[in-house]
This record gives structure tokens, C-alpha cells and sequence, in this order.
């Protein structure tokens, strides 16, 4: 037997899944069926694809019952909480109303001597690494536009959530996506750079940590293949001194706290106007106190433990790093805390932009919240960062949103609400956090390629 992956679950420190990862020879293998069945995958029409794809995201549906605990057993997030079909559903049912327009030829002028057009082809084989933490929304991300737009793709899903990609490849195939258009693979990282290394992939789709976004840089260069990522983030969010405070409190703490913090764009830092700031901070306690953390199989439980215990270590470092430089810790431990993968959510205050927790991603429950006087102090500590995700801005002023979001170093700007993916506009990012971008009509152009026609009619 080869190599072995092993989701080990958070609840109780056992394995809940293992799988045996491909050989080199079977994996290229793999990869060469996916391009043999590519054209013909392509030459369907789009209705019949998109029809296709749709139903295996039903599928996927009506497993949900299943799904919702072995997420549970995987990563840790609480059953109460209903799975990601709503948002699975809701991003690819965009992606397909969208296509036909997305995909369309560009018309550029046409007479009685020349027509002239582009068109958008598919890249052909699209690798789509995945994420544990909402690990059924970000593979849908891009396997619904890449495999409409006429790629096939091939699906890596994470260790920690193991099943996955399996119940995905299940429910498309059962639904009528040939099994060489939609595969999904248990790699190791050396084979996976071979194939990118080897030209095996037309682009490559990556959700996931820096280093793992700069490790497939570094295994595509020189091929020429495209890399699209989404690497880390410490989304601010900034409370102006007009906003609504119960709203502003309860979203941007739910924000940092959902999910055990565990959220691509979770908030991780706030910054309140000094108007608002006590109460803020007294608002967000009450809250975060009210917490049960616990057995995420239990219906009452509010936060489960995190995905893995070496998360959970990487944020009480953090938390004490930051204590023993003077910050405020507000929340005191929970009995269910056990000093492994179940973590006392944490508010912080009396922090500063030397610590490690207002500057390196948490992807954990805990926030630090700072005062603020003014736009242009909160706009020079929200651009502070390497990262640049979503920021969350909270006034009653649209303008002056848009005029606070345009001096933002950021992919997203929302106001008046927070850790949301909005399938009509283009899920992007800046500096560490990655470039390209997934779904709206920039998603279907960045999963494929413009190609040019420039037809002379008459040559006399």
C-alpha cells in the first residue's frame, strides 16, 4: 500500500477517513483522460452543460442530510448550522444563469468585407485545489464555471475534509458528467508539482495558505499555465461614528467568530470610531460569552472545536504573544476549553500593530478591536497589512463608503456587511492574498482564453 491521507476528525483526536494517494504514472494517467475527453466535453451545447452541472449540484443536495455531520467529524463545524448547500446552490445557479451572456462572442464589426469577433475558449484541463474550511462552496466556485465554460476539471480536495471531492464526483456523475470530465484525485504534494511541473494542467485554480500559493507558482514556472489563488487575509472591518452600533456589533463579531474563525474572509481586526468604541467592545463580550462551545454533533453547541489541534496552538500563541505585550483579554476560558482543537473565542483590546495578532492570519476566534479618531487614521491601519481580502465598513453615508472603499487596498469592499461572497461580483484579492478571480462574468474569462477572429470576405 502507498501512501496514505488521513483526515484526522477534531472532535475527538481520532482518524474519521483515509484514502491511498495516486502513483505518479496514475495520476499523469489521469490528467490524460481528462484532456482526451475535453473537446468532446466541449463541443455539447451549452444548455446541455449547464444542465448537466446543475444537477449533480441537486445531487449534491440531496445528500445533505449525510454531508452536515461528516463535515461535523471532518472540520468541526456545529450540525445546528445546516451544511453549504444554500451557498453551494446559490453560486452555481449564478454561474449558470450567466453563462450564456459570460461566454458569448464579442462582436467587434462586421460589413459587406470583413467580420470580425472573439471568442471565449476554454483552457482546456483545470486543476481545482481546494480548501477544508468551507470545502464544498469553494470547489463549487470553480467547477461549476469551468466544467459550463467547457473544460474538464480535475478536483484535489483537502486532507482535512477528505470526502468531499468524492460526494461531488458522486453526485456529478450520477447526474451525467462523464467521469473523465469531472475527476476527483487524492494527491501528494510531490506528485501534484510533477504535474503541474509537467504541463499536465491549462490552469490551475488554488485555495489555500501563502505557501502553498507560492509552491504552485513555483511548480508552474516556466510552463506557461495559468494560476489563479486565493491565499491569506486579515479583513478589517471600521465602525464609524454614524453607524448602526447593534447591527455593526453583531455582524462584524459573528464574522469573526462563524465558522470558529475559520472564514477566507473573516473578520480579524476592527477598528471603532472613539464615539462608539466602549460600547462596542461591551456589546461584543456580551455576545461572545453567550457562546457554547462544544461537541460539534451537539445541537446546542454555537462554536465547535477548530479543524486541527495545530490551529488551535497557532492562535493561543498568538493570544498570549499578545497579552504579554499589554493587550486586554476580555474573554476568560471556557471549561469546555481543553488547551487543544477546542479554543476559548477570545476579544482583545489595548492591541497594537506589533503584535502578531493584528498583523499574521488567525484563521481562529479571536479579534482585536483598536480605537480610532478619524477616515484617514482608520484607512492607514485597515492598509497596514499584507493582506488584502474584504474590508467591512459600517456608516449610514453610501458615499462616503465608496470614498473610504476606494482608498482601501482590497478585492471586496462591503458596507453594512461582512463575511459574504456575492456570486455576481468578482471574488478577487491584492498583495498576499492572491490575483485572479472566481465567479461573476470575470470568473468565466479567467477559465478561458480570448481568441480572435478576423474574417475577410472578399479578396478582389
Amino acid at each position: 500500500m502507498g501512501q496514505m491521507l488521513k483526515c484526522v476528525s477534531p472532535i475527538d483526536g481520532s482518524v474519521f477517513a483515509e484514502r491511498e494517494v495516486l502513483s505518479r504514472d496514475a495520476a499523469f494517467a489521469a490528467a490524460e483522460r481528462a484532456r482526451a475527453a475535453q473537446a468532446n466535453w466541449a463541443a455539447r451545447p451549452l444548455e446541455e452543460r449547464i444542465d448537466r452541472v446543475m444537477a449533480g449540484v441537486a445531487a449534491v443536495g440531496t445528500m445533505n442530510d449525510e454531508i452536515v455531520p461528516e463535515l461535523a467529524h471532518m472540520m468541526g463545524r456545529p450540525v445546528r448550522y445546516g451544511g453549504e448547500f444554500g451557498g453551494f446552490n446559490e453560486r452555481a445557479s449564478h454561474m449558470a444563469g450567466i453563462a450564456e451572456a459570460s461566454l458569448a462572442d464579442i462582436a467587434v464589426g462586421e460589413d459587406e468585407t470583413f467580420k470580425r469577433y472573439i471568442k471565449r475558449i476554454p483552457h482546456g484541463v483545470v486543476f481545482v485545489v481546494a480548501p477544508w474550511n468551507y470545502p464544498y462552496m469553494t470547489a463549487i466556485n470553480t467547477v461549476a464555471p469551468a466544467l459550463i465554460a467547457g473544460n474538464t476539471v480535475i478536483l484535489k480536495h483537502a486532507t482535512q475534509t477528505l470526502l468531499v471531492g468524492e460526494r461531488m464526483a458522486q453526485a456529478f456523475h450520477a447526474a451525467g458528467v462523464p467521469t473523465d470530465v469531472f475527476q476527483n484525485v487524492f494527491l501528494s504534494h510531490e506528485v501534484t508539482n510533477d504535474l503541474i511541473a509537467g504541463n499536465a494542467f491549462d490552469f490551475v485554480n488554488f485555495t489555500g495558505s501563502v505557501g502553498g500559493g507560492q509552491a504552485m507558482e513555483r511548480a508552474a514556472a516556466g510552463t506557461f499555465t495559468g494560476v489563479g489563488t486565493e491565499l491569506g487575509g486579515k479583513d478589517p472591518g471600521y465602525v464609524m461614528e454614524d453607524a448602526d452600533l447593534d447591527a455593526a456589533v453583531d455582524t462584524l463579531i459573528d464574522g469573526a467568530m462563524f465558522n470558529a474563525g475559520q472564514c477566507c474572509c473573516g473578520i480579524e481586526r476592527i477598528y471603532v470610531h472613539e464615539a462608539l468604541y466602549d460600547d462596542f467592545v461591551a456589546k461584543a463580550v456580551e455576545i461572545v460569552k453567550g457562546y457554547k462551545l462544544g461537541n460539534p454533533l451537539d445541537s446546542d453547541t454555537t462554536i465547535g472545536p477548530m479543524a486541527n489541534v495545530r490551529f488551535a496552538d497557532e492562535v493561543r500563541a498568538q493570544i498570549a504573544e499578545a497579552v504579554a505585550d499589554g493587550a486586554v483579554a476580555h474573554i476568560d476560558t471556557f471549561a469546555e476549553d481543553d488547551g487543544g482543537a477546542y479554543l476559548t473565542p477570545q476579544i482583545l483590546t489595548n492591541v497594537t500593530h506589533d503584535m502578531r495578532v493584528m498583523r499574521d492570519e488567525s484563521f481562529g476566534p479571536v479579534v482585536g478591536i483598536m480605537k480610532v479618531s478619524s477616515d484617514e487614521e482608520a484607512i492607514a491601519l485597515m492598509n497596514d497589512s499584507e493582506f488584502g481580502l474584504t474590508a467591512s465598513l459600517w456608516t449610514r453615508d453610501v458615499d462616503r463608503a465608496a470614498r473610504v472603499g476606494d482608498q482601501i487596498e482590497t478585492g471586496t469592499v462591503f458596507m453594512n456587511r461582512a463575511d459574504y461572497l456575492d456570486p455576481g461580483l468578482c471574488w478577487t484579492g491584492c498583495k498576499n492574498t492572491g490575483r485572479g478571480g472566481g465567479l461573476s462574468v470575470i470568473g468565466y474569462h479567467n477559465l478561458t482564453r480570448p481568441k480572435s477572429y478576423h474574417l475577410k470576405k472578399v479578396t478582389s
